[in-house]
């Protein structure tokens, strides 16, 4: 289970690119770096953790979701591209870039992939709704709140 990334998900819908900016930076150093990946391959890989923050941003704004969610069309976008979408690319191509550079077996994909989108769909869908609905109201009232992409 990989918690970062519910949180990261909620930063890039509250503090907009900057939000997205630090889970991509957070993973390079968290388990990249500190991981000993090898730096050209942790370059590439960690943006993995960019497109799942990404996708939900850009379909939040598309959508113009309630971050609150307050509607079934906020949790129908929610669940489709802050659930789904988001980690079935991030998993695809974490996975694949492991593979690609030799990190893990390709006899070891589909495991590396299952784990990951199972693992950051199941926390994702419990922590992040709950954050959104109740801890939004809170967040918005501050100045780091971010309302659309960069301010």
């Amino acid at each position: 289970m990989y918690f970062a990334v519910a949180f990261m998900i909620i930063f890039a819908l509250w503090y907009g690119i900057w939000g997205a900016f630090s889970a991509y930076l957070g993973c390079m150093i968290g388990a990249g770096i500190l991981a000993d990946m090898p730096f050209s391959v942790n370059v590439i890989w960690s943006l993995a953790d960019l497109w799942q923050v990404l996708i939900p941003l850009a379909a939040f704004a598309y959508f113009k979701v309630n971050i609150r969610m307050r509607t079934k069309k906020d949790i129908a976008v929610f669940v489709i591209f802050a659930c789904l979408l988001n980690n079935l690319v991030g998993a695809l191509w974490g996975a694949f870039m492991l593979a690609f550079n030799g990190i893990i077996q390709w006899t070891e994909f589909f495991v590396t992939f299952e784990g990951w989108f199972i693992g950051n769909l199941v926390t994702t869908l419990i922590i992040v709704p709950l954050l959104l609905r109740f801890v939004t109201p809170y967040v918005q009232q501050t100045k780091s709140y971010v309302r659309g992409y960069w301010i």
